[in-house]
């Protein structure tokens, strides 16, 4: 229900919030969530080219994995690496393994598993997950040889 930001001139705004009424939406007390999001507007847009550096970096290392494993990956441009497991393997399994060695991968149902890059998330933080995705791909081609 939350997460995105919606900027605009003042006229798109209020054309949107009349359309939010109309349809029924709208939070109560929604201030402190448009306090963090200006905030990141203020302090953080700057650095998000580190976040999309590290997700390029991510992407990189999923397209050089082996296809047995990693089927696919989305075109990254943002701080978000989506990739897709090939068959016959067990995305959860793979979410898994890597969580196994501290580093969450999310599940974006079906095959799709995604990284994230963030404030939080650092180059050491980026080559662990290369590093592990390096480890878990050929325990998984073992898996299903």
């Amino acid at each position: 229900p939350v997460g995105s930001l919606l900027l605009g001139s003042k006229e798109f705004i209020a054309r949107a919030r009349r359309i939010r009424k109309v349809l029924g939406g709208g939070m109560r007390q929604a201030g402190f969530l448009a306090a963090a999001g200006l905030y990141a507007l203020k302090h953080n847009v700057d650095r998000l080219a580190e976040d999309h550096a590290r997700a390029q970096r991510l992407a990189a290392a999923l397209q050089a994995a082996p296809r047995s494993v990693v089927a696919s990956v989305a075109h990254v441009a943002t701080n978000i690496v989506v990739w897709e497991v090939a068959q016959p393997h067990d995305p959860k399994v793979i979410s898994d393994a890597f969580a196994a060695q501290g580093v969450l991968i999310s599940s974006m149902g079906g095959r799709l598993l995604r990284f994230v890059t963030h404030l939080d998330v650092g180059d050491a933080d980026v080559e662990k997950a290369i590093n592990v995705l390096q480890l878990v791909c050929p325990v998984m081609q073992l898996m299903h040889a």
